[in-house]
């Protein structure tokens, strides 16, 4: 599998997972103190050939997200469950532990988010609450499957309006995903 855009890493050992997963290029951030040079880097890949951020579901990780995305518009977004990228003795966490076939596929699973407002508010936070998504004892773990189904990541109740408003998550997708946790619990 080969991967047109150049895709944005924290470390050398997350590159070394991707090049073992799929055909890329990779950007290192070198940890969340990202340098205005390693910026302007990503903003040339980004012209050039577009860019899929790839960063660690932890807090560094979203913050490193978070500078890319304010800094270089239009870049794409890839996200893995932090349950696919703990190390196998338990003590690290990362891209860099995921399984290559999980790599695959969460790179086939990028967003492109949007800023315009065209569907604005399509999910309500409403909508959350009565998903039991926010203000409900089971909320947290409730989010974090969404996250994987949605192929958007963990999040709180806050990022979570954010991102499926971000990434365009229409009502039926949205739904559809509630359907599955609700089956899944109601399964278990």
């Amino acid at each position: 599998m080969q991967i047109k855009e150049i895709i944005v890493v924290e470390g050398k050992d997350d590159t070394t997972a991707i090049k073992r997963a799929v055909q890329a290029d990779t950007i290192e951030t070198n940890g969340s103190a990202i340098s205005e040079e390693t910026l302007k880097r990503i903003q040339h890949a980004q012209e050039k050939r577009g860019v899929i951020v790839f960063t660690d579901p932890d807090y560094p990780g979203r913050r490193i997200r978070a500078i890319i995305e304010e800094r270089v518009k239009g870049v794409k977004h890839a996200f893995l469950p932090k349950a696919k990228t703990i190390a196998k003795n338990g003590k690290g966490l990362g891209i860099e532990h995921a399984a290559d076939e999980d790599i695959r596929e969460a790179l086939q699973h990028v967003y492109t988010p949007t800023h315009e407002l065209l569907n604005e508010a399509v999910i309500t936070l409403e909508d959350l609450m009565t998903a039991r998504l926010i203000g409900h004892p089971q909320s947290k773990q409730r989010r974090d499957r969404l996250g994987e189904i949605l192929n958007i990541g963990a999040t709180n109740g806050k990022q979570l309006h954010k991102r499926l408003k971000m990434f365009q998550i229409t009502e039926e997708q949205f739904g559809a995903a509630i359907a599955q946790l609700d089956q899944e619990e109601n399964d278990a």
